[in-house]
């Protein structure tokens, strides 16, 4: 079966009422979680949390509001290169770089994966590609981030086989079968939050793991279906199918076998 490994590369900082409307105005950590994906030796990285780059490519200009709005905290050996050095995972082992969506503090890290191809969404990337500026910001894209030769590396998901979900994975029903993977890991679509958001079911020893990306901040939100603020409209691709998201991740909940784990979720 599959094994995921999680990792941490750094947080940025925001108050507590933009990811769960009415829990007050405190700030806090949102850490940039990504995860490391072993199927028989094959690799694949699922996003990269923040690198140097994010820092160096939003110190001036309109890039520096998303340094204001969510300030960034990475500290000396937090990077996901800094990490696997230390662990001794050679980064040309990864063979590919999945990418959930084209937020910052999902593709931060992309440049340091020379040897890496990668897989994402073709709605998403062919919606961020043109975007330039306050444009960009807006859909929390920092275009310098992207590797100059990416279209070159890259495989878009709706070219992979389609499957018909496992009954318990209701009410999701259809994915993406990653190559390689033996079908343990199916990519799906999961609107809403940024164009082309996507996930993973992935089977493992303990059952499916969905990792759910960015479809909910907090587990409340899914869990209780305690939305975010008002405020987190502004930002979405699309409010409404993030909100129907939001309630297929309710109803997966009560699957006993299926664990959900979130991008930004805060420690256990």
């Amino acid at each position: 079966m599959a094994k995921i490994i999680p990792f941490k590369a750094g947080y940025c900082t925001h108050i507590a009422c933009m990811a769960m409307r009415g829990s007050g105005f405190n700030v806090c950590q949102f850490p940039a979680r990504a995860w490391l994906i072993e199927v028989d030796g094959y690799r694949w990285l699922w996003d990269t949390g923040y690198a140097d780059y994010f820092k160096q490519y939003t110190q001036k200009g309109i890039f520096k509001l998303y340094q204001k709005t969510t300030p960034v905290y990475l500290n000396q050996g937090e990077s996901l290169k800094e990490q696997f050095n230390v662990l001794g995972i050679d980064l040309a082992s990864i063979q590919h770089v999945i990418i959930s969506h084209f937020h910052g503090d999902h593709i931060a890290g992309l440049r340091d994966f020379t040897h890496s191809r990668f897989i994402c969404s073709q709605l998403g990337w062919q919606t961020v590609k043109p975007l330039r500026g306050f444009f960009a910001l807006k859909q929390g894209f920092v275009p310098s981030l992207i590797p100059t030769d990416f279209e070159q590396r890259v495989s878009f998901i709706e070219q992979f086989e389609r499957c018909t979900l496992a009954p318990e994975l209701s009410p999701f029903t259809y994915g993406y079968i990653l190559p390689n993977s033996k079908k343990q890991v199916i990519l799906v679509p999961l609107p809403g939050h940024a164009a082309g958001h996507i996930g993973a079911f992935i089977l493992t020893d303990n059952g499916w793991t969905l990792l759910a990306s960015d479809a909910a901040w907090v587990k409340a939100n899914y869990k209780e279906l305690k939305k975010p603020s008002r405020l987190a409209n502004l930002i979405m691709s699309d409010s409404q199918a993030y909100y129907s998201t939001l309630n297929q991740l309710h109803q997966l909940s009560y699957h006993p076998d299926v664990t959900i784990y979130l991008s930004h979720e805060g420690e256990e």
